[in-house]
């Protein structure tokens, strides 16, 4: 069926992090501005955690519409909390979708917050559109990420690539609605200024001069690598160390083994008291932004690294497996986990310089582009896996490639 000229759609956009929301801020704006839907946002996970900044706050500044709020998180990084987390986000989701009956449920990546709000309403029987499906990563966040897309009923996909393995999963031609990853989308609409007021109203540490070059920093754990983050943690400290530039680093997100990776940050800041170190726990979505725009090197594992920094052309030193396997483009230096290794791409990328920027992961238009298929979708509930030599497959529209713009393949 067609969305109704007179009745608008709702559509729940699932929120569990910071870094998830800064790629999703412009879609809900979008959402909000079509007069064919109607704008829910279900918040969870570090949102609603004061030591992770407590950025549902950020979210209400924003002036986007907090629907529903599912307080999922145990204090604590052991893996069995995020697997306890995972059991009461699915409980929460659950109670609030009940309550909030959308008629789709937007969700974005591979987090357990996200995993825990599409089983939640795959089994209520509301449609799924899946953000971000069908890429390879680290960690188990590309499990959870694949089952999100089995659970999916639609898919935005960010590269050529990742629709083709969504294809070689079993999901249909006609299911994979356009190409590109809204995470350009603020970065093409905002100013790249950078004040010294972002930096210092929080945190603690050096003084960033920002009249010359600085390095930003972010290291989260790796869960499938539990128990072994610190020593990784320390040998890029320690890399930082032997460089000596002035360094912004914030602290880790809120996956099993995060407390080693503070532990680390804490000890190292004690015992060597670095004069060139700020820490920050969180920066607003555009802020960060500005921070990633403007740093000489971003270094660390975020994936904020690989798709943002691209679309600046800023040098980046992937450090680890968090990443591995992930499309990445010129900008992109990996290395293992050591000291060395580390210190000796930091200088290189220094002395290479910004790169030309990347469209890789989409080309600041794609939230729009969301939208408005959002607002047309002909629903479905049940999924049948798909296999490419049936006979049907002649007859499947491929309309990943009559409307995905400037990524079509």
């Amino acid at each position: 069926m067609q969305a109704s000229s007179t009745k608008r759609r709702k559509i729940c956009v699932f929120t569990g992090t910071r870094a998830e929301y800064g790629l999703l801020y412009w879609l809900m704006k979008e959402i909000e501005a079509d007069p064919r839907l109607e704008l829910e946002v279900l918040v969870s996970g570090s949102h609603l955690a004061a030591e992770f900044g407590a950025t549902v706050k950020q979210i209400e500044t924003d002036g986007i519409p907090v629907s529903a709020k599912v307080d999922m998180h145990l204090v604590s990084d052991e893996p069995v909390a995020v697997a306890k987390s995972m059991a009461l986000g699915l409980s929460g989701c659950a109670e609030a979708l009940g309550a909030l009956k959308p008629d789709i449920m937007v969700v974005l990546g591979d987090r357990y917050e996200a995993l825990a709000a599409a089983v939640a309403a795959a089994y209520m029987n509301i449609c799924i559109a899946h953000i971000q499906g069908g890429e390879v990563s680290g960690s188990i966040d590309e499990s959870a990420r694949h089952a999100i897309s089995k659970f999916a009923h639609f898919h935005f996909p960010s590269t050529r690539r990742s629709a083709e393995y969504l294809l070689r999963m079993g999901e249909r031609p006609d299911s994979i609605l356009g190409i590109g990853c809204p995470s350009g989308d603020i970065a093409r609409q905002m100013d790249r200024v950078l004040t010294p007021e972002m930096l210092h109203s929080q945190g603690s540490g050096r003084v960033l001069d920002l009249n010359r070059p600085f390095l930003l920093a972010i290291f989260h754990p790796t869960t499938t690598e539990y128990g072994g983050e610190r020593p990784q943690m320390e040998a890029l400290l320690a890399a930082l160390d032997e460089v000596g530039q002035q360094t912004v680093l914030l602290w880790p997100n809120i996956d099993a083994g995060a407390d080693h990776v503070s532990k680390a940050i804490r000890a190292f800041r004690d015992r060597a008291r670095p004069a060139w170190l700020r820490t920050l726990i969180n920066l607003p979505p555009e802020d960060y932004l500005k921070v990633l725009a403007n740093t000489a090197c971003a270094i660390g594992n975020s994936s904020s690294f690989v798709r943002d920094a691209g679309y600046f052309g800023t040098p980046v030193v992937l450090v680890g497996d968090r990443q591995k396997g992930r499309e990445t483009d010129a900008h992109v230096t990996c290395v293992r986990p050591a000291q060395q290794d580390i210190a000796a791409a930091i200088r290189l990328q220094l002395e290479r310089g910004r790169y030309p920027p990347s469209q890789l992961y989409g080309d600041g238009h794609v939230s729009q582009r969301i939208a408005d298929q959002l607002a047309g979708l002909s629903l479905y509930v049940q999924k049948r896996l798909y296999f490419v030599h049936e006979p049907e497959a002649q007859a499947v529209p491929a309309r990943r490639t009559e409307i995905a713009g400037n990524g079509a393949p």
